[in-house]
């Protein structure tokens, strides 16, 4: 095992600057002299006490208050890293001499899995010929013919090291559990399951195109999902129902957590499988291993797959577990569902659960293509971030870009310079108010987590939207429905001051309003830019509540 299951702290580490009970024991000749020692460094101390409350209640104001904002709470960092392969180099003596050895036989392995691949493909071609009723099981001289597939498919598993693989326990019978879900390691899991079970699977819509797996993986009736677009969910989730209440489809195999793992942890759950309310049988596969992790976490398919043709031998272990059955009659709540199969799975792994999501791989990717030191840094275990502010992993990385601009420290943390360079800010009470909203631990810079819960917060409160429609209402007074560069600034000025000094802030500011070659920001710009960046309806605060129009905003807004 690797020893993120060990040295990896499962609660965060304790503040350093907490109070500390000293008990100081004196004898009655040294007591009176300490006593007045001791009455002139507690009053020291509390006057550096109230000096620095002082100073953090100078800064404490929460700039967002007017929205119903009672203030952020971001949940400490994750100490764990869901997609770390813990051998992504090859390190040792031990391990180099072993692939110079099997180099040689890594190029019979290379040529017998073309050769396998190559008839597993024709038969599949065979199988598929002139057939194209999707809607239906295949026939049965069709599935017949993809046995010959399957055989190829587990000479390809021989090929990659697999010559033996360890099984414990048995499929249950497809009319008791027509469900299997498992945890998700490695590219060769579809590849075993195929040959084991050639089940019905659900698979990105991106998996057609690749060249022979596309054409196999249709003949498997897969059923595509597009895991952005919500219809193609939902209509994902009707095919599962009707595959599964049918005997005569194959199984329904699924891997909830929609992406590959280290295998050390399980991460959450998407609830495909969960929403029909069949019986599930969970399966899990380990893949034990000392010289060679062979997760597919954040490695390259080509570095990985050579390193599997040059071992002698490659671990693999299948245990089913006992079938998981929806309470209340089949009327569980799909969540909660999916939560016990999710525990039974981590329990027989002997491993943690945590928040994270395929969102939190799309952060770890972004990250790391701007060649951040720590790209593990700027997850933020998006599950937790959906069902709590209903933020996507499409808008979190959208925030992750302009957070990337802000040039995080090799910690990935923001200093306040940077964090208002990007805002379009001017350093002023305001600002600093807003930085300090987001600087939850107060130490004068900011996290990507704690941008992204500050930003999502923001968005999240109930009357954001319509306090965006009253701001952009109150700013193009008599434009026209749009807003010129000079209204802009005549709004920002009321929350920034000395703001006629410093053109420049206005221009600055306009831009990110305006759209392109045009000089007026319409309605929808004005939305678009607040949803982008709601940070900045702090702006407008104050002619929000401004003391002539403050008590019919307000009402407006309630």
């Amino acid at each position: 095992m690797a020893d993120l299951d060990l040295s990896s702290p499962l609660l965060p580490p304790q503040s350093s600057h907490r109070p500390h009970v000293v008990l100081n024991v004196l004898d009655n000749d040294f007591s009176q002299q300490s006593a007045s020692t001791l009455s002139h460094n507690h009053h020291h101390h509390n006057s550096n006490n109230n000096n620095h409350a002082s100073h953090l209640n100078h800064n404490s104001r929460n700039p967002f208050e007017f929205l119903g904002s009672d203030g952020l709470t971001v949940p400490a960092p994750s100490t764990i890293d869901p997609f770390r392969n813990n051998t992504p180099n090859i390190e040792g003596a031990y391990e180099s001499l072993k692939i110079l050895v099997c180099l040689p036989i890594a190029v019979v392995r290379l040529v017998l899995f073309g050769v396998c691949l190559l008839v597993g493909f024709i038969a599949t071609k065979l199988a598929l010929q002139g057939w194209n009723d999707k809607h239906n099981p295949m026939p049965r001289w069709r599935s017949r013919l993809m046995w010959i597939t399957r055989i190829c498919a587990r000479f390809i598993l021989f090929t990659f090291g697999y010559q033996w693989i360890k099984r414990k326990g048995k499929p249950a019978p497809r009319e008791i559990a027509p469900i299997v879900v498992s945890n998700h390691v490695s590219y060769i899991d579809p590849i075993f399951y195929f040959y084991e079970l050639f089940p019905t699977i659900v698979a990105a819509e991106s998996h057609d195109s690749i060249p022979f797996v596309g054409t196999i993986i249709r003949a498997m009736q897969v059923i595509y999902v597009n895991r952005f677009s919500q219809s193609s969910r939902k209509q994902a989730v009707n095919e599962i129902k009707r595959k599964a209440s049918c005997d005569r489809f194959p199984r329904v195999l699924l891997f909830p957590e929609g992406t590959t793992t280290s295998g050390k942890v399980i991460i959450s759950f998407q609830l495909g499988a969960f929403i029909p309310g069949y019986a599930i049988q969970p399966v899990i596969i380990r893949y034990p291993h000392v010289h060679f992790d062979q997760s597919w976490g954040h490695i390259s398919l080509a570095k990985l797959m050579f390193r599997m043709f040059t071992q002698f031998h490659n671990f693999m272990e299948i245990e089913y577990l006992p079938i998981v059955q929806p309470l209340d009659n089949c009327k569980e709540n799909p969540a909660q569902f999916a939560k016990r199969t999710s525990y039974a799975i981590a329990t027989a792994l002997n491993v943690v659960q945590t928040f994270h999501s395929y969102g939190d791989l799309m952060l770890l990717m972004k990250a790391s293509q701007s060649k951040q030191e720590k790209p593990s840094n700027y997850m933020v275990e998006m599950a937790c971030v959906e069902s709590s502010f209903h933020v996507s992993s499409s808008d979190a990385v959208a925030f992750l870009d302009k957070f990337l601009l802000m040039n995080p420290d090799p910690s990935g943390r923001v200093k306040i310079q940077d964090f208002l360079r990007v805002m379009r800010l001017r350093s002023c009470t305001l600002s600093e108010e807003i930085f300090g909203f987001i600087d939850v631990e107060k130490n004068g810079s900011i996290t990507f987590k704690q941008f992204l819960y500050g930003s999502a917060h923001v968005m999240r409160q109930p009357l954001f939207r319509r306090t965006c429609e009253l701001a952009f209402t109150n700013c193009s007074a008599g434009g026209g429905g749009q807003i010129s560069k000079e209204q802009l600034g005549d709004v920002i000025r009321l929350s920034i001051p000395d703001l006629d000094d410093n053109e420049l802030q206005v221009d600055e500011v306009f831009k990110l309003f305006v759209s392109e070659g045009d000089g007026r920001v319409s309605k929808d710009n004005f939305m678009c830019c607040l949803k982008k960046n709601p940070l900045l309806i702090a702006l407008f605060s104050p002619c929000l509540v401004n003391a002539e129009t403050g008590d019919r905003m307000l009402e407006e807004i309630v």
